[in-house]
């Protein structure tokens, strides 16, 4: 499966989720939150969306979900008192439309996402505006079950690490955007570890209910 960061630190946590291999884009394999509001917002920050709408992508989601609720944290609140009403989308991409049409004050969007859709829909950079960009965090990556014959992990990964060394496979990878897959450390995850562990465990939960 092709998971976002928090379902796998989640699932390795729970129960020995594995890495298999993680996309590179623009020679990395990281990615990032960007906090986005309507272009014509005044907003300058999170702090400046307190008693606003907020559409949230996942509730497995670092950067839709983890990430922004650790900022609220940060500045000593919750997000159910510190927003005036939030929502999921269960879609980066409707959570950037959401806040392209005003529908949300503010939102916070996987950055390799938000990157493509304004690539294909030049638009959306003229409806919406980055304010916050985080840390890096390590890659959404491919993972296996743990179950998993050693010999079908093996052959899974290489077929995935040999894509970008055939036109074919280049081929492949293009419209999705990765320049090819690579070989991912279970440390590379750390800092999301970091991040999520400042949230409740169930606040997702109570959040995605709302």
């Amino acid at each position: 499966a092709f998971v976002c960061t928090g379902a796998y630190v989640a699932g390795s946590r729970d129960f020995g989720m594995e890495l298999l291999v993680g996309p590179q884009v623009n020679g990395e394999s990281v990615y990032y939150s960007y906090l986005i509001v309507p272009a014509s917002s005044p907003a300058a920050g999170l702090a400046d969306l307190q008693g606003k709408t907020f559409a949230f992508t996942d509730p497995m989601s670092m950067t839709g979900y983890f990430y922004p609720s650790f900022l609220v944290h940060e500045l000593g609140h919750d997000t159910r008192s510190f927003f005036a009403r939030t929502f999921f989308t269960y879609s980066h991409d409707k959570a950037i439309s959401a806040v392209a049409s005003g529908i949300a004050d503010g939102a916070a969007v996987d950055s390799l996402v938000y990157d493509a859709a304004v690539a294909q829909n030049p638009e959306l950079a003229r409806q919406t505006r980055i304010v916050h960009q985080s840390p890096p965090f390590g890659i959404p990556p491919v993972v296996v079950n743990p179950a998993t014959r050693p010999q079908i992990k093996a052959e899974l990964q290489r077929l995935l690490l040999d894509l970008a060394n055939t036109p074919e496979g280049r081929e492949v990878l293009k419209p999705i955007g990765f320049e090819r897959f690579v070989t991912l450390q279970d440390s590379d995850y750390d800092s999301v570890r970091q991040v999520m562990s400042t949230i409740p465990t169930d606040y997702n939960i109570l959040e995605a209910s709302r």
